[in-house]
């Protein structure tokens, strides 16, 4: 337990919280985690639950699109500015307001009675994840001390959220089926409700370092992004000359550039260009972006093939998921004991080697595949991979970082997955809708091999990722103590 007899009177209320920690850490655990869950199912737990949502919002096939969209592209967005907030204002509060706002709107979301409604509140409930999650995870490292005990965490935190992604299909199956749609926002409430009441009691607070918020940055960086993936998810259907599209990407490079102009020049930017400056952590943040690219698309068109050319319902679809979602949560329960023994970078690369296995046997993908083996094998590979390689590799990325710059590195490294998987899969149902147009197979056969085509183009991120880390990964093998050393001699590895 972190000592607290240094505080000064000014301090109190954070050396009672950091008291409280001592005690019941793992009711702080529990808490952020609840609170990341939620976020991460909701990434996902909405993909099985569009057809009924459109029959009964009477959305177009393009406005249904943006049920996904607006939440992604928000979060994703939003995500550098609430990393940032939970510097300048405090992590604790930050956190505890997101997470007020994307309980208040899941609420209203599963209210709608129209399409604006629904699209308005999912636009909100990502500005409140954007300001809840990166300050769950600085709030983790505020609460659990840099050693094992914070590799534990880390382990539970990371795998459990990659675990939500896999979860939400499962979820959004059951509410869909047996209940409504509806009942796929309405799950947040009560345990929102929860996370908001209960944080300020328990979970202690990092100090605030006063400063500006990058307002700028964060406009530039949120329509940059959205305007680049909105330009790719036009081209899919109205091809890459289409004047619109070509006004998207020239948006998106402006806006961009002058995202990194004011990083440059202003005192307390929104992404502290400083954190690329360490060759793991900015090897670390495309790793991410890539590993997710391939993982979001794995979930968005294997939840439409299991529907389609398999037939299968909705529930069925969701417990589908349940193989990858095994893989994470077992690896979760194997990684901390691992990470002493074999070391951060051979996790890494043993991860995403099984994430390109599992990416190129989806690729195999035809009309006649069945389940057993062909889908839920890779998924098992999927599963395992993620939850070998995510926890170290987000305690590499987080290592070494400032107090200070905490909430930014932790939201950047959110952002990588949020944009990520948002842009990734915007190439790829690019590939899959160009691929689809140009067939003249059968439909079954038509989609099945666009599919195919979209899964080799997952096979490349995956693969460009893994070549990153063992090339551009290097972790420093532990200090040899001089009593067996050779003169005190230190193998630097």
């Amino acid at each position: 337990m972190l000592s607290t007899s240094a505080k000064t009177p000014t301090e109190k209320p954070t050396a009672a919280g950091a008291d409280r920690k001592g005690r019941h850490l793992g009711v702080v655990l529990t808490l952020l985690v609840t609170c990341y869950l939620m976020i991460t199912v909701d990434n996902t737990v909405m993909t099985i639950a569009l057809p009924d949502i459109r029959g009964d919002l009477h959305f177009s096939a393009t406005g249904l699109a943006w049920v996904q969209s607006s939440y992604t592209l928000t979060f994703g967005g939003l995500l550098l500015l609430g990393g940032r907030t939970g510097d300048v204002l405090g992590h604790r509060r930050t956190f505890v307001w997101g997470v007020a706002l994307f309980t208040l709107c899941s609420l209203a979301g599963g209210l709608a009675t129209e399409p604006w409604m629904l699209l308005t509140a999912r636009t909100l409930q990502g500005v409140g994840a954007a300001f809840a999650s990166p300050g769950a995870m600085s709030l983790l490292i505020t609460n659990f001390e840099e050693g094992p005990r914070r590799n534990r965490a880390l382990a539970v935190y990371s795998t459990l959220a990659g675990l939500g992604m896999a979860t939400g299909m499962i979820l959004g199956g059951v509410l869909t089926e047996y209940a409504s749609w509806r009942w796929v926002l309405f799950v947040n409430v009560p345990f929102g409700i929860a996370v908001a009441l209960l944080t300020p009691r328990f979970v202690a607070d990092s100090k605030p370092h006063p400063g500006r918020l990058d307002f700028a940055g964060a406009i530039t960086a949120t329509g940059g992004m959205a305007a680049l993936v909105y330009g790719v998810i036009r081209a899919s259907s109205d091809g890459w000359g289409d004047p619109l599209t070509l006004g998207s990407f020239a948006a998106a490079v402006v806006l961009l550039a002058v995202f990194l102009t004011v990083q440059v020049r202003v005192a307390t930017p929104v992404v502290p260009l400083g954190l690329f400056a360490s060759r793991n952590r900015a090897a670390g943040y495309v790793t991410i972006f890539l590993s997710m690219a391939t993982l979001f698309s794995a979930l968005f068109f294997l939840s439409q093939f299991l529907q389609g050319p398999l037939a299968f319902t909705p529930v069925k679809a969701g417990l589908a998921f349940l193989p990858m979602a095994l893989g994470m949560f077992g690896m979760s329960r194997v990684t901390p004991k691992l990470l002493p023994l074999l070391g951060a970078r051979l996790l890494i690369i043993s991860g995403i080697t099984l994430v390109v296995a599992g990416a190129v046997w989806l690729a195999q993908l035809h009309a006649g595949t069945a389940y057993v083996p062909h889908l839920a094998g890779p998924m098992v590979l999927l599963g395992i991979g993620i939850g070998s390689f995510l926890m170290p590799l987000n305690s590499l990325i987080l290592a070494g970082v400032a107090p200070q710059q905490a909430g930014a590195a932790a939201g950047v490294m959110q952002t990588m997955q949020q944009v990520g998987g948002s842009l990734g899969l915007a190439v790829l149902v690019t590939v899959y809708g160009t691929t689809l147009a140009n067939s003249d197979a059968p439909a079954h056969e038509a989609v099945a091999d666009s599919m195919a085509n979209a899964f080799i183009g997952a096979t490349v991120f995956s693969a460009i990722a893994l070549v990153l880390v063992t090339v551009a990964i290097r972790v420093p093998k532990p200090a040899v103590p001089a009593a067996r050393g050779a003169g005190g001699a230190v193998d630097e590895g």
